[in-house]
């Protein structure tokens, strides 16, 4: 049979080209239709209007060509989803209980995985371009893609309800990425919720940033404060953090189809020592230069140098070590009103009060951005996350 006559068999076209992308080391891969999903889009549209996207502005910008594959490319046909495993070694929740160090999530302890996927995606189109004569395109979390909704749909895993994919093989570890193609190919049977009456990802969450199942206030979230969002981290969140520096693990750790997961065997996806268990000091230290050496090929250098130290901060502030003052102290002249206001904070919380007053006397004259000033008087500076101001 001739690669143009499988083209024009659905079963066999998707077979080959599952066949494919698991010879390439994908460890999950299936097909959805690329015709729209109405409750996909319903779905996103309630998390917008409920504001629960906070900062994240481009989801409304995009919503529409989210909720529908063929308002992103009028072409597709077909999806074929992808997964990789990044299986973490170790339980992601055992570094909670160490206070001067930074917990950092699972996903971010490797090299960037837009990168890795991307590069085994193309080598993917290649195939299907060369074998079927067809069109692609290639997506990995950037592009305005209804990730795992359509990865349920193509069999790979369903939505759990921390929203977030869940997979009977794999349990909560799989970096997705989509090839759109215009091949008609034979979908996949979408995989059904198992989550029956669990609901340990829902309780275990410190902010609780799920107002029902498979709902998410991203506003709440630790990983959205801690990656996504720009400004000052609200009062009410921040003891809540603990010593969570760059996202939160604790929905995904403790569901229990994790039971199947196997640790990755992706080199690239293997932790990076000096992410493992880093010292909230030596971390509290980094200026601009060196957060992006240190953090290069990593998908923490987007958050940048100001942010990242804002949350190590407030990890700071949160230890209960007197003896990491000194690593806020520092900062307290920082040139980022960020990073001023949380060694303000973290100052606070670990300083004796005769300290504290004495640093809030040499340094709260000069200062001049309105939300430092508020820290130094001890008073709340942004709105919580409903909206509502705080005391």
């Amino acid at each position: 049979m001739t690669a143009l006559a499988e083209a024009s068999d659905p079963v066999t076209a998707r077979d080959a080209i599952l066949a494919h992308a698991r010879s390439l080391g994908f460890q999950a891969a299936g097909v959805a239709s690329a015709d729209d999903a109405p409750e996909d889009g319903e779905g996103l549209r309630q998390f917008l209007h409920l504001g629960y996207a906070g900062d994240m502005a481009w989801l409304s910008r995009t919503a529409g060509r989210r909720a529908a594959p063929r308002a992103l490319w009028p072409e597709a046909r077909s999806v074929v989803v992808l997964g990789l495993n990044y299986g973490p070694a170790h339980d992601p929740l055992r570094l909670l209980s160490e206070p001067t160090r930074g917990v950092i999530s699972a996903y971010a302890q490797g090299r960037d995985y837009h990168d890795v996927l991307k590069g085994r995606l193309r080598r993917l189109a290649r195939f299907v371009v060369g074998t079927f004569d067809a069109e692609v395109k290639l997506f990995v979390d950037t592009a305005p893609v209804m990730e795992k909704p359509l990865a349920a749909r193509a069999g790979i895993g369903w939505p759990g309800k921390h929203t977030n994919l869940v997979s009977r093989r794999h349990g909560s570890w799989l970096f997705l990425g989509e090839l759109f193609t215009t091949l008609d190919l034979a979908p996949d049977e979408a995989e059904a919720d198992h989550c029956g009456s669990c609901r340990q990802c829902l309780d275990i969450c410190p902010t609780d940033a799920f107002p029902a199942p498979y709902r998410l206030d991203a506003r709440r979230c630790i990983s959205y404060l801690t990656i996504e969002h720009e400004g000052h981290i609200a009062l009410e969140f921040r003891a809540a953090m603990g010593n969570r520096i760059y996202g939160c693990d604790d929905c995904l750790a403790v569901c229990p189809w994790n039971k199947f997961a196997r640790r990755t065997q992706e080199y690239a996806f293997l932790p990076r020592a000096e992410l493992t268990a880093p010292r909230l000091a030596d971390l509290a230290a980094l200026d601009d230069k060196t957060f992006r050496t240190i953090f290069s090929g990593s998908p923490i250098k987007r958050t940048g140098r100001d942010r990242f130290v804002r949350n190590v901060l407030i990890a700071i502030g949160n230890c209960g070590d007197a003896t990491v003052l000194s690593s806020a102290k520092r900062l307290l002249s920082d040139s980022s009103p960020l990073v001023r206001a949380m060694a303000v904070w973290a100052s606070r919380r670990l300083a004796p009060p005769a300290e504290f007053a004495a640093l809030r006397a040499s340094h709260a004259p000069a200062e001049t951005d309105p939300a430092v000033l508020v820290e130094w008087h001890g008073a709340e500076p942004t709105a919580s996350a409903s909206g509502r101001a705080r005391p």
